[in-house]
């Protein structure tokens, strides 16, 4: 016996009957691409771009991370009684806990000197970013937790150095999306696979779309890194868009039977990025067309600056795209001895890289709202350890911050008259990242996620915006 349900319909009935549908699918389709959450099972475009909580003072993060932990005392932070007391013990206790012994105090080996018209005190180390001074708004009294490189490192990328949380980028990618549907939200360039590794830089239990996408690793040389599996090997988009296709018929059959699965969504979105990114990701990371001129900015011309000039071009570029969240790290400042020597080679570096940086988003009209934060996982001792060295410090460090609606020219927070400890105007690294946060129009306490029984984010229980900077 045949059912009404296998009965052959007209034209004329198949039409009245999806007359409707269409347009529930019209709508269905525009709501997902701007990141709705709709029952039924329907996915949210999870990488839409999502409107800020408050007007945004910036739209993107360019961090320049500079791991092992440059020395404070010895770059932005000028202590006129080091000088005067070099030699001399520390006159206060030092920590009760150390991660290594250290000897008297030990003054820098580089002149500080003012630059621009707010007289900032910059090391001869940095000549190029001390002549952007005016555009910069330092912190002097960063503080955090750990000691050792892991912990620190943690920490700073992802709020626990105790727990595996989100990163900072991915928390970014969660709460705004990205401009560019054909790229991820947060790239990290040459990141350490040390030191906490891949946690750094992964969305932990955030949906994987909003990972952070590696191009190469701090072992590869800038030039050859790459995305993997960019690529398709068999040059054949057609045949993987099919493979695709049968995949996500597999994987939504499955959701179908077994309910919402939200891991398998987000590795559905995830394989959809990557079809996409091979239209235009390759073509981006291409600089030859870039300017002479351009490219003497970045010191591509000179072999000791091009390695890290390569990488802040490159984050113009992908700033320039829509991407949120850009990760340049550098390694590896962890001087416990040769500091002199280390320091140095380093800083020239990454010195005139960082300026051109500066100045090309300035230049563009990027500066305006992009949010460019410079610093490492720690700072160092003012005393010294053996001949030619300092030891991790925690306890007082600087960063510092440009663009994206900071002030300009201004310094704040204290450490004390060695730099050994923050004194006054403390800026936890909580603290830190709520006012990052507010930079970019979000509330560091409202930005969660639940996950095992509880609301989650990037500031923990902690966290105060540091209103002082903001312009």
């Amino acid at each position: 016996m045949t059912t009404p349900f296998h009965q052959p319909l007209s034209r004329r009935e198949m039409l009245r009957r999806s007359g409707v549908g269409f347009g529930n699918l019209a709508l269905l389709g525009l709501l997902a691409q701007s990141g709705h959450v709709l029952g039924g099972g329907l996915s949210p475009n999870s990488l839409a771009v999502r409107p800020p909580m408050f007007p945004a003072r910036a739209k993107r993060v360019i961090f320049l991370f500079m791991h092992g932990g440059p020395s404070h005392v010895d770059t932005f932070d000028y202590k006129p009684l080091l000088v005067r007391d070099s030699g001399k013990p520390l006159p206060f206790a030092k920590p009760r806990v150390q991660f290594a012994q250290t000897g008297s105090l030990r003054k820098s080996s580089w002149e500080f000197r003012p630059y621009g018209q707010s007289g900032a005190m910059v090391s001869d180390l940095f000549p190029h970013v001390g002549a952007m001074a005016d555009e910069l708004c330092f912190i002097k009294s960063i503080h955090g937790t750990n000691e050792a490189h892991g912990g620190a490192l943690l920490k700073l990328h992802t709020g626990s150095d105790t727990f595996v949380r989100p990163s900072m980028g991915s928390w970014i990618s969660y709460g705004l999306g990205t401009e560019n549907q054909n790229l991820p939200s947060f790239i990290t360039i040459n990141p350490t696979l040390g030191h906490g590794g891949v946690a750094n830089w992964a969305s932990a239990f955030l949906p994987a779309v909003h990972q952070g996408t590696p191009l190469g690793s701090s072992g590869t040389p800038i030039e050859k890194a790459t995305i993997n599996y960019l690529h398709d090997p068999n040059d054949n988009s057609a045949l993987q868009r099919l493979q695709l296709d049968l995949l996500k018929q597999i994987n939504q059959s499955h959701s179908a039977k077994a309910g919402p699965d939200n891991a398998l969504e987000a590795r559905i979105e995830s394989f959809e990025l990557a079809f996409r990114m091979q239209t235009e990701a390759p073509e981006l990371m291409k600089i030859d067309g870039e300017s002479e001129a351009t490219r003497k900015l970045y010191g591509l011309d000179d072999a000791e600056t091009a390695g890290y000039g390569r990488q802040c071009l490159l984050a113009r570029r992908f700033a320039e795209k829509g991407v949120r969240f850009i990760q340049c790290s550098h390694a590896y400042w962890d001087s416990h001895d040769k500091l002199t020597q280390e320091h140095g080679k380093l800083a020239r570096q990454v010195d005139k890289p960082i300026a051109g940086l500066l100045q090309d988003l300035k230049a563009r009209g990027l500066l305006d709202d992009t949010l460019v934060l410079w610093g490492g996982e720690f700072g160092r001792t003012p005393t010294v350890q053996g001949n030619d060295g300092r030891d991790h410090n925690p306890h007082a460090f600087t960063m510092w911050m440009a663009g994206g609606g900071v002030k300009r020219g201004f310094s704040y927070g204290h450490s004390d008259d060695y730099g050994f400890y923050t004194v006054d105007e403390k800026v936890h690294v909580h603290d830190l990242h709520a006012t990052m946060l507010a930079l970019l129009g979000i509330e560091h306490e409202q930005l969660t996620y639940r996950h095992a029984g509880r609301d989650f984010r990037l500031t923990d229980v902690h966290g105060h915006v540091v209103r002082e900077i903001l312009a």
